[in-house]
C-alpha cells in the first residue's frame, strides 16, 4: 500500500462559492499511477466544507439555500460577539458539511456515480485563499 499527497490552492469567492475538484482528484490518480485504493479530499479551513453533489447551478442554490435556513448569517452568533468577527454561521454551517470526503478508486479511476461531483464550498463571507489535499492510498 502507497500513501500519496498533493495539495492545491484556490481562489475562492466566499458566501457559498462552490469549486469542482473531480479533475484535480483524478489527476492526483492519474499522477501517481495507482490502480485502486481510497482518494480523500480534505479543505484545511474550519469555514469551508466539502460533499459529493451534482454540481449544477440548480443544486449549488439549494444547498446554499438549506445551509442559510440550518445557520443563518443574521443569527447573533457568539463567536461574532466573543471574537468580534461576522462569521459565525460560516463555521457553523462548515461543522455541519465537515471538511473531507473520502473516494474509491479502480483501474485508476474515481467511482464517482453519473452526476457525483467532489467540490468544496467556502461558506465563509469574503473571499479567500484556500488549501486543500488530496491523499491518495492505494496499489
Amino acid at each position: 500500500m502507497q500513501a500519496r499527497i498533493e495539495e492545491l490552492t484556490l481562489t475562492t469567492q466566499g458566501d457559498g462559492d462552490i469549486q469542482d475538484l473531480t479533475a484535480d482528484a483524478q489527476k492526483a490518480i492519474d499522477n501517481a499511477e495507482l490502480r485502486e485504493g481510497l482518494c480523500t479530499v480534505f479543505v484545511a479551513h474550519s469555514t469551508c466544507g466539502m460533499t459529493v453533489i451534482e454540481h449544477e447551478p440548480g443544486c449549488d442554490a439549494d444547498l446554499n439555500a438549506v445551509l442559510e435556513q440550518l445557520a443563518p448569517q443574521d443569527e447573533p452568533w457568539k463567536h461574532n460577539a466573543l471574537n468580534a468577527d461576522s462569521n459565525g454561521h460560516s463555521h457553523a454551517r462548515a461543522a455541519l458539511m465537515g471538511p473531507s470526503v473520502t473516494i474509491p478508486f479502480s483501474r485508476g479511476e474515481l467511482l464517482l456515480g453519473v452526476w457525483q461531483k467532489i467540490v468544496c464550498i467556502d461558506l465563509d463571507d469574503r473571499p479567500r485563499t484556500r488549501k486543500v489535499v488530496i491523499q491518495l492510498l492505494g496499489e
